[in-house]
């Protein structure tokens, strides 16, 4: 069997308790950045919602990088998207977060493409082994 064959099927192993802790404060960390990114947003129209969206990114990004996996990135993701579409209902009194604008809907489409971009620009998982260069 080849040394990639050999890779893929190694099965996967349980998660430690420090991963799962870390997975969970990032989720929490993608709950802030919505809430924060939410009340940017509508500020300062284009400068808050640069500001929101870079916001998101830097934190999804750096999920992934606190991680050194596309997990970290996914569970701040995740967290994002739930608060933001948490906050689009509109309760029984008439109150709601978003306005029915240009802005908000680019924060809502916008982010949700900026997660799905910096999710895929994250780090992946490596196998572990020699280079591959051929002038090593």
């Amino acid at each position: 069997m080849s040394e990639r064959g050999s890779l893929l099927a190694q099965p996967m192993r349980r998660p430690s308790p420090g991963r799962i802790a870390a997975h969970l404060g990032l989720f929490a960390l993608g709950l802030l950045t919505g809430i924060a990114g939410a009340l940017v947003e509508g500020a300062w129209f284009p400068g808050g919602l640069l500001l929101a969206l870079a916001g998101s990114a830097g934190a999804i990004l750096g999920g992934a990088r606190a991680t050194g996996a596309r997990g970290g990135a996914v569970a701040v993701a995740a967290g994002w998207m739930l608060c933001v579409v948490l906050l689009t209902t509109n309760r029984p009194e008439g109150d709601f977060v978003f306005a029915a604008g240009v802005g908000s809907y680019l924060f809502l489409l916008g982010g949700m493409a900026v997660a799905v971009i910096c999710a895929t620009l994250g780090p992946g998982r490596q196998p572990d082994g020699p280079s591959a260069r051929l002038g090593k």
